[in-house]
Order: structure tokens, then sequence, then C-alpha cells
């Protein structure tokens, strides 16, 4: 055990976006690490007046489905989260259905497996024949949901309510990262996350990266991972910043000597 408590053992690199990694550094940090943050993609709402009446629109589907916290913020910046009828609006996991309660609105429905698949066994879900259905999104990301709920029979109207801008790893961020000791653990909660590191990164932190523990916040992750060349994966409970940090934290302890 390191004498030094303020002195970090392990490190958990995060894919969140930029301005997103707070919540992840305090989880990481309550557990003895500490956080490096490997922003892909900088978030931009969209404000315009085609999004906005867009919106308008579409939050009158029979079912209206919120892929992530940030879809629910911008979201709220172009018309009023009133309370929707039961079975209305439904919420990819826990924290998107936080972001909206946060503007006001009681009733969401949201898996307790806070991924695609946990949304699409919904039974609110289930039986879309003739249903109109929106998805309030941004471009790219979560292809699962739309062919199903097309697949389904619904009607599906898909509202892009902010963009992602990709980032370039700053080379200031690429040398902390090199200087960061082991262990290291990634925390993957996005497909399109991982791509991004695969391809942005140099080859010899990229190969480091890979040669780390990876906690995935879902099975269909985990087997990406593993055909992106990571080796080492293990399975968080969810997508939360907690329950990766602390699947992040039982690896590290279990790997340590005695």
């Amino acid at each position: 055990m390191n004498s030094h408590a303020h002195v970090p053992e392990w490190t958990l690199v995060s894919l969140r976006p930029r301005g997103q990694h707070a919540a992840m550094r305090r989880a990481a940090q309550a557990l003895g690490g500490q956080l490096l943050a490997l922003s892909p993609w900088a978030l931009l709402a969209r404000t315009d007046a085609i999004t906005r009446s867009a919106l308008a629109q579409g939050l009158q589907a029979d079912r209206v489905v919120f892929t992530s916290p940030a879809a629910a913020h911008a979201a709220a910046r172009l018309a009023p989260l009133a309370d929707p009828h039961p079975g209305q609006w439904l919420a990819v996991g826990a924290g998107t259905a936080a972001a909206l309660h946060s503007h006001g609105a009681r009733e969401v429905a949201a898996p307790e497996r806070m991924d695609s698949e946990g949304l699409l066994g919904l039974p609110e879900l289930a039986q879309l024949q003739g249903r109109s259905v929106t998805l309030v999104t941004a471009p790219g990301g979560r292809g699962l949901i739309a062919p199903t709920l097309e697949a389904r029979g619904a009607q599906l109207r898909r509202v892009d309510v902010y963009t992602r801008t990709p980032l370039t790893p700053a080379p200031r961020t690429l040398q902390r990262l090199r200087r960061q000791p082991d262990p290291w653990v990634l925390a993957l909660s996005s497909a399109e996350a991982l791509a991004w590191a695969v391809t942005q990164l140099p080859p010899d932190l990229l190969a480091r990266l890979r040669a780390s523990t990876v906690v995935a916040a879902s099975e269909r992750l985990a087997t990406l991972a593993e055909s992106d060349g990571f080796a080492r994966i293990h399975l968080a409970q969810g997508p939360q910043p907690l329950q990766l940090a602390q699947a992040a934290h039982a690896v590290v302890t279990a790997r340590a000597p005695d």
C-alpha cells in the first residue's frame, strides 16, 4: 500500500465528452485513483429554428426516446419538457431519466440495464405497429435503436438536438498520459469513443492502452473492445461513473500484491 494517501495508486482513463468528466473524476478519487480525461469530442447544443420546430412536433409522438443526458439537456433549451402522459417518454438509462427529471418531467420510463438493449427491452417499446416514435439524440451513435424500432413497425422520427465536434488529442494530454504510472484502467461506455481512441492515439499509447484493463459498461462494448485488440476486459454493472469506477477499483485491488 502506498504510504502517501494523497498519491493516486491507479489511473482511470475517461473517454467522456469535453467538460463531462467531473462525476467520473470524483468517483475515481473517492476510490484512491486519479482520472485522465481523454475527450473524443465536444458537445454543441442546436438552437436553430428548424431543430426547435422539429422537436416541438417530435414531442407529440406516442413514444419519445431520449438517448443521453446531453439530449435531455439540449432538448430543454428548445422546448419546455412538460409532463408527458404515462409511457410516452423513455430514457436510455438512469442518468438520462435524471436529466429529464431536472427539467420538470416526472413520468419517464428507464431500464435497469442502461444500454440500447435494455431500452429496447422496455414493455413500452414492445408493440409499435402504427405508433409514432421520436428519437431525441445526436448524429451517430446508438445504431441499434432506430433499426429495431422500425422493424417493430414504428413510424420513426429522429430529432438531432446536439452535435458532436471531433477533437484531436492535445500534445499536453498525450504527454501526461505517457507519464502516468501503471496500472491504467480504461472506462468504456461508448463504441464511438473506443473507435476514436483506436484511430487517434499514437501507436505507443494505443499499445499501452491495449495492454491495460478495460471496464466495459455492457457485453456489447466488451465484445467490441476484444475485437479491437484489448485482452483484459471486465464488465461493470452499468455506464454510470460510479459503476465504472467501482469496477476499475475492483480490478486494481484484485491485481495488487499482498
